[in-house]
């Protein structure tokens, strides 16, 4: 059984006093389900969350840089292998990156 006079002061806390006023205007069995309820919430977090939609994020734009072109018609075929080697070892640990780049479609995957 969960205490109501517990869940009570956390309504206060939190300005949510209209919910004590509607619960008092249950019968016993439906006031000990919505207490139930009511003192599962965390509003804490819930308060920490909506707060945190009032802060501007920005974005670090020194993690975004450019890379080099390379046209893979004019490497031969050692140095294809080792940047190919270079790539897989990335991938094994979990170090890639996403790139996106336009233009022809005539360039295909390397692998």
């Amino acid at each position: 059984m969960f205490n109501k006079e517990m869940v009570e002061n956390t309504l206060k806390k939190y300005n949510q006093e209209h919910i004590i006023e509607a619960i008092e205007k249950m019968n016993g069995e439906e006031q000990q389900k919505i207490i139930e309820q009511i003192s599962q919430i965390d509003f804490e977090q819930i308060t920490r969350l909506y707060e945190n939609t009032k802060t501007k994020e920005t974005m670090k734009e020194n993690k975004i840089t450019p890379i080099d072109y390379i046209d893979k018609e004019k490497i031969d075929s050692v140095k294809l292998k080792e940047i190919k080697q270079i790539g897989e070892q990335v991938i094994k640990n979990d170090e890639y990156a996403v790139v996106t780049m336009a233009g022809r479609s005539r360039y295909k995957a390397w692998m």
